[in-house]
């Protein structure tokens, strides 16, 4: 590099001692600018990356989730900042928080900055948005009401099944300890409850009064309520307490993989079509001046590459190639909606899950 110096300043004073002798200002302006172009060059041979523009400042956001989803976005996150550095040159890092999905959405309104939510239920996602966080009509953001990913409810059995669960009517049964996790806290739990609303409602012709009974003996055999549904599963999967878990379809899948051999999935004859959604947190985007790459972050969920590490992690999938191709991993349940089936989370958030709500009066904690 110094010889590279020397030589380009030799050239440069050899040029301003030839343009000099000719004497006029015009031409020693010129020396001046050919001197400058030289240096400059000589500046360029010696360091390639000063002609390049600055790397753009890295960015940082945060995403809260809820509890299931911490092997998800553990890999999900890693492929996108590659894609993003790859895109724009930007390194993007995302810090992770994890919890029951109901406390997940109070810890943002109370304070917690986040960049963007992946919730389990839309309901929880609108509680940001009524104090102000979130715009308004964000479901209309992203595709499929800004759901990039499915699941359903299942049940966790150990392996042989040494209870005989089939199926929703065995979990009222006398001894049979069923474990699920706190509606009032976890999303996931507010699905398995109306799931198994649903199948008493069917069962029973429409029947609200049967499913109500149905559902307080099953909650009779709850011995132990955790806040989350990662909770539930550690209780169950480690700790060995319960005959069955009510779980998440990918949480199942997951316990099978990391516990092999150990438990078995019982499809239910009825289970809930749970649709988790997503959304920039406006408010703290805005103010971070992360708009952009949150954005860009929630919409590579959509892409192949987003429904792949999904799909890999037992979320069910929508962009259809990617369905298509994952299509004997996921089994096909018959599956109620909580639009058709529950007139929406607004509706069953009040009926059910409320202050004094149908759950509130059923449940009564083991003394």
């Amino acid at each position: 590099m110094k010889k590279q110096f020397l030589v380009a300043t030799a050239v440069s004073l050899a040029l301003v001692g030839v343009l000099s002798g000719c004497g006029g200002k015009e031409e020693e302006a010129s020396a001046g600018a050919a001197s400058t172009a030289a240096t400059a060059s000589a500046g360029a041979a010696a360091s390639p990356e000063a002609s390049k523009a600055p790397a753009p400042k890295a960015v940082e956001l945060t995403n809260v989730s809820y509890d299931p989803t911490r092997e998800l976005y553990e890999a999900y996150n890693k492929s996108f900042a590659d894609y993003w550095k790859q895109k724009t040159g930007q390194t993007v890092t995302v810090k992770q928080s994890h919890g029951g999905s109901g406390s997940q959405a109070r810890k943002v309104v109370d304070g917690l900055e986040a960049d963007v939510v992946t919730l389990a239920l839309a309901f929880d996602i609108d509680s940001i948005v009524e104090s102000g966080q979130i715009k308004a009509g964000w479901q209309s953001e992203l595709k499929d009401n800004s759901s990039p990913y499915t699941s359903t409810i299942v049940f966790l059995v150990k392996k042989g099944n040494p209870k005989g669960i089939k199926d929703w009517d065995d979990l009222v049964k006398p001894g049979i300890s069923v474990i699920t996790p706190n509606p009032k806290t976890s999303g996931g739990a507010r699905w398995n409850y109306l799931a198994a609303w649903a199948y008493a409602r069917e069962k029973n012709n429409g029947d609200e009064a049967a499913a109500k009974e149905f559902v307080t003996k099953l909650f009779k055999n709850v011995p132990v309520l955790d806040s989350g549904a990662r909770g539930s599963t550690t209780t169950f999967v480690e700790k060995g307490i319960g005959d069955v878990l009510i779980a998440w379809e990918n949480e199942a899948y997951l316990s099978l993989k990391e516990f092999e051999g150990k438990f078995e999935i019982v499809n239910p004859s009825i289970s809930i079509l749970a649709e988790p959604p997503v959304a920039i947190v406006d408010k703290v985007a805005e103010k971070r001046g992360t708009a952009e790459v949150a954005k860009a972050y929630l919409e590579y969920l959509y892409t192949e590459a987003g429904q792949e590490i999904a799909a890999q992690n037992f979320y069910r999938p929508r962009l259809e190639s990617v369905a298509k191709k994952y299509a004997d991993k996921f089994p096909t349940i018959k599956l109620v909606t909580i639009d058709k089936d529950f007139g929406g989370w607004t509706e069953a958030q009040k009926t059910h899950f409320a202050d004094n709500g149908i759950f509130d009066q059923i449940y009564k904690p083991s003394k």
